[in-house]
């Protein structure tokens, strides 16, 4: 297994390494104190006390906890608080998209021409057309290009031209970090791009840095895909075994030269980072031309985008994405920013028919979230992912989402993708994979994770000892503290560990002398993330 680079997300540099030296075993026994029991359930007393926990000392909670079916509320302190939801931000976006696209919904990646045949000979422009689909790999670019080539085309005299325009041209959702651009959870969005592996990074390559076979010698670079869209620019130096690894990788702005720097020793395991692309678009044309080739293609012409395809240009050849419900499982237990944006968009452009656009795309959003109850005007969403401090909300609108999902047609595949409590496997588990580990909420508890530097957020279902339903929003902010998701477990497995009539309180887990893992989102831990 390859190792991570040391380069750690811009996002979370401020805090990672207190995380380390502070956050909790994993193996850690929750106690009940005393006084659980009582002549009333005791939950309000049990959440309390959860909160005041020092690490939250200076910091902001909204916390809503009611029963699913009957909407009683349980608990709740500031339920109307706007506060930074992060990731939690996607449980609307995704909720929307089942709705407004359908489960069903596939993306499609066509490939089509304006000119004549004659013979092998293509005279006229050969499109690349894209919907939005994050999940086009380059085996699926090889497979269109196979297409073609089967067909018996052998050259192409036009242009390759990659139509994007489903999408705006606006790249950067609002807000986002300049210190973040080549980190991969914030990829450029666009109509047509690629991923390079199946936890579907739209957006991104792989760079891998081996060891040279001596000190001295140049590390070893490989990109994959294999691409010359991005250049390498290798400052790294290999050093004696049982030397310093510091190998940064890093994208410079603007531009689509990736520094690899540092020294990596003799022996050591491959690094492997994930880098963000400058302009997606070309991206997926460079591929795709590069397939072309590999098949025998020849296109003499530039490669052109953001120009559409013209409505008399026929089809040659198709890729048809996964539907939506299955799309759901890497865009959530990965909590996968760039999907929620490309969903966004999409739903955009369904609403408008315009290009799909962040602001018609939460208008749509807040569109079907009103039609179930949510209050849109009591929120404030600016992009799908969650990615963006602009973004606000209450746990009681959480709660509502919880509650009035339960009865959507397709309520299943949406509850399917949210990460389970101590369930193994990124595809399962998720984010939540390593957290609530031998307590109750273990295999119960399914929820969607919010991370960000000084925000976090849990929101989701849990049965309670009686086998009751329970919906709780869990949203976070202003604390200084490495991590307060041992307080978000807390109050989950306390819900795990009541009844209706009483609660047994939970203590959170100390923050001394834990692994990392657990603490953080899956998103912000690449490559060995859950």
């Amino acid at each position: 297994m390859s190792r991570p680079v040391r380069r750690v997300p811009a996002r979370m540099r401020h805090w990672i390494w207190p995380a380390v030296l502070g956050v909790a075993a994993a193996t850690l026994s929750w106690s009940s104190p005393a006084g659980a029991e009582s002549d009333r359930s005791g939950l309000p007393e049990a959440i309390d006390t959860i909160l005041g926990d020092p690490r939250m000392d200076g910091g902001t909670a909204s916390v809503v906890i009611a029963d699913a079916a009957s909407g009683d509320v349980l608990y709740q302190r500031q339920p109307s608080g706007r506060l930074v939801p992060a990731s939690s931000t996607k449980m609307l976006t995704s909720a929307a998209a089942m709705a407004l696209l359908g489960p069903e919904h596939r993306f499609t990646t066509d490939v089509l021409a304006d000119g004549e045949r004659h013979g092998r000979v293509l005279r006229g422009d050969l499109y690349l057309r894209g919907t939005g689909d994050p999940t086009t790999l380059a085996e699926d670019y090889d497979r269109l290009a196979a297409k073609i080539a089967e067909s018996g085309v052998r050259k192409v005299s036009g242009r390759l031209v990659a139509d994007d325009t489903r999408f705006d041209d606006r790249r950067i959702g609002d807000t986002w970090g300049g210190d973040d651009e080549s980190s991969y959870y914030a990829a450029q969005i666009s109509a047509l791009s690629v991923a390079p592996d199946t936890d579907y990074d739209t957006g991104t390559v792989i760079v891998e840095v081996a060891p040279g076979k001596r000190a001295g010698d140049r590390p070893r670079v490989s990109v994959t895909p294999k691409t010359d869209y991005v250049d390498i620019d290798l400052r790294a130096s290999t050093v004696a075994a049982g030397g310093r690894d510091t190998i940064a990788v890093e994208r410079r702005h603007g531009e689509n030269t990736i520094t690899v720097s540092g020294t990596v020793p003799v022996g050591a395991a491959p690094a492997k980072e994930w880098v963000t692309v400058w302009e997606p678009t070309g991206y997926a044309a460079a591929v795709f031309r590069d397939a072309l080739a590999a098949h025998g293609v020849r296109v003499t012409g530039p490669t052109r985008t953001g120009i559409a395809a013209p409505k008399s240009a026929r089809q040659l050849a198709t890729h048809d994405s996964m539907a939506l419900k299955d799309l759901l499982i890497p865009f959530m237990k990965l909590s996968n920013n760039m999907h929620a944006e490309s969903l966004t968009k999409a739903m955009g452009y369904k609403a408008t028919g315009r290009p799909g656009s962040w602001g018609d795309g939460v208008a749509a959003i807040g569109g079907y979230l009103k039609g179930i109850g949510v209050d849109p005007g009591a929120l404030r969403q600016v992009d799908g992912s969650g990615l963006s401090r602009k973004n606000l909300a209450p746990a009681d609108e959480y709660v509502k989402l919880l509650r009035a999902v339960r009865g959507e047609p397709w309520f299943a595949d949406w509850y399917a993708s949210l990460s389970v409590a101590c369930v193994p496997g990124k595809f399962v588990g998720g984010s939540l994979r390593s957290r609530m580990c031998g307590t109750p909420a273990a295999g119960n508890a399914r929820a969607k994770v919010g991370s960000l530097t000084g925000a976090s957020a849990l929101s989701g279902y849990v049965k309670d000892k009686d086998g009751r339903e329970l919906v709780f929003s869990i949203i976070l902010n202003n604390y200084l503290a490495a991590s307060v998701k041992p307080l978000e477990d807390a109050i989950v497995v306390t819900l795990a560990s009541s009844t209706e009539d009483r609660a047994v309180p939970v203590r959170p887990r100390s923050v001394r002398g834990a692994e990392l893992s657990g603490e953080l989102e899956c998103a912000w831990r690449k490559p060995a993330r859950c």
